[in-house]
């Protein structure tokens, strides 16, 4: 559906253009959208049209309905490459793009660099047979591009005729990019000085895993170089990707181990909150234990209490009898000690009262002087409206006048002036009528809110006095009441106080109990918090030792590889000077070979001259014998001098050295191998 719907915008787009959409490019759309499957535009062998390009271009920013591209050998043109690459810039759905055959230049390469610096999506880009390296303005935009790259990781540039310069560009960018994995850059004409900047590049580089640079005339030191670099990168990423690996695991055993932790604790503060649940149930159970405890405790004591009053009474009885006149005059004491207090009391309450309705009356006094000073406020701006309406018919009068005096002196004017004139006077007297009968409604709207005002107050004033005469009559039926109930109130606070007592005793024993309780329990879960921060600090104590134990092996990798690369460059450096002793020895060893080839020719022309000359003697044979080894006879050669012996004496000893310095170089080979 995604497919046939950007046929169908292709199409809609070409037409908005006034150009035909290309049979071939519908077809193959058609063909994709019906195949299953997501991901793929292949429009390969396609000649593209300007129009087509554009229309592509168009409809790929943003989310395609495919992940790959494959426009190769489509004969594009420079600006249908431009438009095309330009659609691209903001695409989020592909990840691979073919452009191989399209003999892309100048304005190609710049809009490769441009795409290469705002794609974010595009992983793997195929450029092969095109012609990027020629126009060196053109490549070393692309080259920026790759550089501030960071997500592309395949780089296909074969037959691209890139030379040294292109190579030096490649290396500088290869230098900044941090992504790129695979770069292809066979058939190209890159040399010994391209292969050295790229070599070079190779030792700040280290997400390079191939680098492929057959027939680029660069020499074989430097593809070797090359793949050793390669081999350590791939070793490196390894490496990185165990460390993070084990990283990774670490973190997780970590997490586990705070998680279980949490686990832990959360389970702890669950049992302490169901001991405290239960705590608090086994108080709720006390408590209302307690309760029916001390409800039989008060009946009990109410029955004491009530056998205590009938003794009392008895006794009180018996004592009535001879305290009745002691009583009496106490009695008699109290009640005037009484009502003198009483008379105190109704006196400074009598005066309170006044007091109050003093403040009452001032405060309403205070209102009425508010009320007089808003009617003199409204009363004095009254007087200015009226102040206003005499201005405005002075102003009317001299208005008049000025009217008069114009009128007698344009008595020649026309009569459509003068009717114009009156209709402005009838205006204006209607205006003058209009904001008079205002005036006098907001003088009237103004004196009825006063009159109401006033009507509230008074209103408000006898309420208040009505109110004032309630307060007193039942100021004094409270006054009576209290006297009541102070009588029994004394006694019952006898009572109470005494059972207050004893209530407050127990429950301070229950309540200290239950803090004992409270702090056993409060010590013991401070004692597991503390248990589980230990194991909490041990924990990290131990994330902190594997850390540091990674962070060791890091440094650890870091210097095994620093050691293996300074390795590797001095048995390179062996390498060089072994190679360069074996080819000085070479020559020596051919120089010795053609002097004892000129040897031997010497030695066959002594032995055709002897031959010639004659017999050998017979004292001389044994030493020929011991030269020639064990031979007939017959192949003795016949010498007859002294000469002749001592020249093949020297000729043996010839051969000799040239066997040993033989056997010397064939121990060189097998060192250096």
């Amino acid at each position: 559906m995604a497919m046939e719907e950007f046929r169908r915008a292709y199409a809609r787009l070409c037409a908005a253009g006034g150009a035909a959409p290309q049979e071939a490019v519908l077809r193959r759309l058609r063909e994709l959208g019906g195949a299953p499957g997501r991901g793929r535009l292949d429009l390969a062998a396609q000649s593209l049209s300007l129009e087509t390009c554009g229309a592509l271009g168009r409809l790929l920013p943003g989310a395609a309905p495919f992940a790959e591209v494959a426009l190769g050998d489509c004969g594009l043109s420079e600006e249908g490459v431009k438009l095309l690459l330009h659609g691209l810039c903001s695409n989020t759905t592909v990840k691979s793009l073919d452009l191989k055959g399209n003999n892309l230049r100048t304005v190609g390469a710049e809009a490769l660099g441009k795409l290469l610096r705002q794609n974010k999506s595009i992983r793997s880009l195929i450029l092969e047979w095109n012609s990027l390296g020629v126009w060196e303005e053109g490549f070393s935009f692309f080259c920026q591009g790759l550089g501030a790259n960071n997500f592309l990781q395949r780089l296909d540039l074969r037959n691209n005729q890139i030379n040294h310069q292109g190579a030096g560009e490649l290396a500088v960018a290869l230098k900044q990019n941090a992504s790129l994995q695979e770069l292809d850059l066979r058939w190209n004409n890159i040399g010994l000085l391209g292969g050295r900047a790229l070599l070079n590049c190779l030792h700040s580089n280290k997400t390079l895993k191939r680098l492929e640079l057959a027939g680029n005339n660069v020499p074989s030191d430097i593809l070797k170089a090359v793949e050793q670099a390669m081999d350590h990168n791939q070793d490196r990423q390894t490496i990185l990707s165990e460390t993070q690996n084990r990283a990774y695991i670490l973190s997780k055993e970590v997490l586990s181990l705070k998680d279980e932790k949490t686990k832990q604790f959360l389970d702890l503060m669950d049992t302490i909150d169901k001991q405290r649940e239960e705590i608090a149930r086994s108080g709720r159970m006390s408590a209302a234990r307690v309760s029916q405890l001390q409800e039989a405790l008060d009946e009990q004591h109410s029955i004491m209490n009530s056998l205590k009053a009938k003794l009392q009474m008895t006794e009180a009885a018996l004592a009535l009898s001879e305290q009745k006149v002691h009583n009496l005059g106490e009695l008699l004491n109290a009640t005037k000690q009484g009502q003198t207090s009483m008379a105190e009391r109704h006196f400074t309450e009598l005066q309170q009262q006044k007091q109050e309705g003093a403040d009452r009356e001032g405060r309403l006094l205070r209102d009425l002087s508010a009320a007089s000073e808003k009617n003199l406020l409204l009363r004095n701006q009254v007087d200015e409206l009226e102040k206003k309406c005499k201005v405005q018919q002075d102003q009317l009068f001299q208005v008049k006048q000025d009217l008069t005096n114009t009128t007698a002196e344009l008595k020649l004017r026309t009569v459509q002036a003068e009717e114009r004139l009156e209709m402005e006077k009838r205006r204006f007297k209607q205006s003058l009528e209009d904001m008079e009968s205002l005036r006098v409604k907001e003088v009237d709207h103004m004196t009825q809110h006063i009159e109401a005002s006033e009507r509230s107050m008074q209103d408000r004033i006898q309420r208040l006095e009505a109110i004032r005469i309630a307060l007193e009559e039942e100021l004094s039926q409270v006054k009576a009441a209290a006297l009541t109930e102070r009588g029994q109130a004394e006694e019952e606070l006898i009572k109470v106080r005494n059972q207050a007592r004893l209530e407050e005793q127990q429950r301070l024993e229950h309540l200290e109990e239950k803090l004992r309780l409270m702090t056993e329990s409060r010590d013991e879960a401070q004692n597991c918090c503390l248990k589980q921060k230990q194991m909490v600090a041990e924990a990290q104590a131990k994330a902190n030792q594997l850390s540091l134990h990674a962070d060791g092996l890091r440094r650890r990798l870091e210097e095994l590889q620093q050691d293996l690369n300074s390795k590797e460059e001095e048995k390179v450096t062996e390498v060089n000077k072994v190679k360069v002793e074996l080819q000085e020895q070479i020559g020596h060893l051919q120089a010795e070979r053609t002097a004892q080839d000129g040897l031997r020719e010497k030695i066959a022309a002594l032995e055709r001259q002897l031959k010639g000359d004659g017999s050998f003697p017979a004292s001389q044979m044994g030493f020929l014998s011991s030269f020639y080894g064990n031979q007939d006879s017959d192949n003795y050669p016949k010498l007859h001098s002294k000469q002749n012996v001592w020249i093949s004496c020297t000729v043996k000893c010839n051969i000799l050295s040239v066997q040993n310095l033989s056997r010397c170089f064939m121990k060189l080979l097998s060192c250096a191998c």
